[in-house]
């Protein structure tokens, strides 16, 4: 799927357990392997997915298709999702579709996701998908097969797969998840990222939690750990560069109190009141910053200075020892910022790290 200028779609691990099972009904129903099979998408429309291979072992009928996701840098991009079909033996059925997980796909064990504690890691829509994709198959026998069937999902990489992923923080063990809404992968649309901080929102919701940490990635969240080492992991959620929308979700999860562990460029970010902290916006970053510092100081030579900075780094260098009150007002504006994604409702706390780790600001007063 590919448009002129633009970057290459590609299709979820729903879609593409939906068409491995649709391929694996059809081998077993008497039809020739098929080397692709189309499916059904939830808006509606029709995609072609290619086939790995199939083969039919002890009455299971086996197929694979590979995951595609275009341009977007998915980790399961590449990875084989197959599905096994077979006939349920007793004598009697109504065409009956039942869905498992096979192996490389999770059991989801912590509260608070679509799918109910103890069931496997296949979310509602991928679900609906691998149903209707069996289904058209079922219907071109008008009503002559009257079996019920079984339906198993596996990935034969998932376990390794599932490391690269935050499905453990989750609740979701033995593999990945077989997940999409739409079917598509958008390169680069970040619909993925976002769903991943919604589920991890409602799991530390689910298990009770009042007080949530967002933290921008890997580096920042070991550093809150330390400070709130007595939170359990549910409470600490990466927003990689999405201030807003993680805010946002978080204050209509309704906890108690939202606090942001940060480093300073992000921070510098947040404090401007950019929806996304991108590194794109580093040149009008300077330039407020800039702005501030003449603010809190009155030196020109400082703002200048500032003004004239590469990166937030470097003007960390410059005010954390003999100008905090620059620091301050970063952390100040953050949580303004913050408060204002939150509404009146929320309580906001928030604090700066270092690049070693070292806290700068802090609104959380012992």
């Amino acid at each position: 799927m590919k448009h002129k200028g633009k970057l290459r779609s590609g299709f979820t691990t729903g879609t593409a357990a939906a068409a491995s099972a649709k391929a694996a009904l059809m081998l077993l129903t008497g039809s020739k392997a098929p080397d692709s099979v189309q499916v059904t998408l939830p808006g509606g429309e029709k995609l072609k997915i290619p086939v790995n291979w199939c083969r039919l072992v002890d009455g299971k009928a086996e197929c694979v298709v590979m995951k595609d996701a275009g341009d977007d840098p998915d980790v399961t991009h590449g990875a084989l999702i197959g599905a096994r079909v077979w006939k349920v033996n007793h004598a009697k059925g109504n065409g009956k579709i039942s869905i498992q997980s096979g192996e490389g796909v999770g059991v989801v064990t912590k509260p608070g996701l679509e799918v109910n504690v103890g069931e496997p890691a296949i979310n509602p829509i991928p679900r609906k998908m691998i149903h209707e994709a069996v289904q058209e198959v079922l219907r071109s026998f008008r009503g002559k097969e009257t079996k019920d069937f079984l339906v198993e999902i596996f990935v034969p990489n998932g376990v390794e797969l599932a490391k690269k992923t935050m499905n453990e923080r989750l609740g979701i063990v033995g593999g990945i998840s077989i997940l999409g809404t739409t079917g598509v992968v958008r390169p680069l649309s970040h619909d993925a990222y976002r769903a991943t901080i919604t589920s991890a929102l409602s799991v530390a919701r689910a298990a009770g939690i009042g007080e949530i940490i967002l933290t921008t990635g890997r580096r920042s969240e070991r550093f809150a750990q330390v400070l709130w080492h007595e939170s359990p992991e549910e409470a600490f959620v990466q927003i990689g560069d999405y201030f807003k929308f993680s805010i946002e979700a978080s204050a209509r999860q309704g906890f108690e109190k939202i606090v942001l562990a940060v480093f300073f460029g992000k921070a510098v970010k947040m404090a401007q009141g950019f929806p996304r902290t991108h590194a794109a916006k580093a040149r009008i970053s300077m330039e407020r910053l800039a702005d501030w510092a003449f603010e809190v100081t009155e030196d020109r030579t400082l703002a200048g200075r500032i003004k004239e900075s590469n990166t937030a780094r470097e003007v960390l260098g410059l005010v954390r020892d003999d100008y905090p009150a620059v620091v301050n007002h970063v952390g100040e504006r953050m949580l303004r910022s913050a408060r204002d994604f939150s509404g009146p409702h929320s309580r906001v706390g928030g604090v700066i790290f270092d690049y070693d780790g070292q806290v700068l600001f802090s609104s959380m007063k012992s």
